[in-house]
């Protein structure tokens, strides 16, 4: 695999990360560089993960991933939509305490961002493809897109009004992203 076409494949993986990382800023507002460490290093984590995992796994278990990842990562970020919905329309002060990049809202996003750099790795590993450098270079544009997008959602929530318009348009496009999973593997 080409050098250019592995930083394309990983461009196409972080979109989806940079979707939420976007969803998460708006959520946010006010992002510190613990969050955005912690935010990038996660959804790098998986994204570099994932494909090794699957690389690995190989045709052990690809049948089952294939037929159900989509919906998997579905139902994750449709959750975690309809929370940030459900956030936006809260009273400003039963909100306080509520951080998309701590404990298992953090790893949700995560597995669900990733998820499809599992089948990757299966494609690689039936390829007979090394798997380290390409794992590198996946995980480090994730954390880099990720990065991007949750900055751009805190900029996009910076304002008053803005602000729940943009966090209902979040999770709006997370439900779009997880619809769209949906459609890309045929079930609509």
């Amino acid at each position: 695999m080409s050098l250019l076409a592995l930083i394309t494949l990983a461009c196409a993986l972080a979109m989806d990360a940079f979707a939420v990382a976007v969803a998460v800023g708006i959520a946010l507002k006010k992002v510190s560089p613990r969050q955005t460490f912690r935010l990038a290093w996660h959804f790098g984590l998986f994204q570099a993960m994932m494909p090794v995992i699957g690389w690995f796994c190989g045709n052990a278990i690809s049948g089952f991933v294939q037929t159900y990842a989509h919906w998997i990562a579905c139902a994750l970020l449709a959750c975690i939509g309809g929370n940030m919905m459900r956030e936006a329309f809260m009273a400003e002060e039963d909100r306080r305490g509520k951080d998309a990049t701590r404990g298992l809202s953090l790893v949700m996003l995560s597995v669900a961002t990733s998820i499809d750099a599992l089948a990757v790795g299966f494609s690689m590993s039936l390829l007979q493809t090394p798997i380290a450098l390409p794992a590198l270079v996946i995980g480090l544009i994730a954390a880099l897109f990720t990065t991007c997008g949750l900055h751009l959602g805190r900029l996009a929530a910076s304002g008053k009004r803005l602000s729940r318009c943009a966090e209902i348009a979040g999770g709006l496009a997370l439900w779009a992203i997880a619809v769209n999973i949906l459609h890309e593997h045929g079930v609509f």
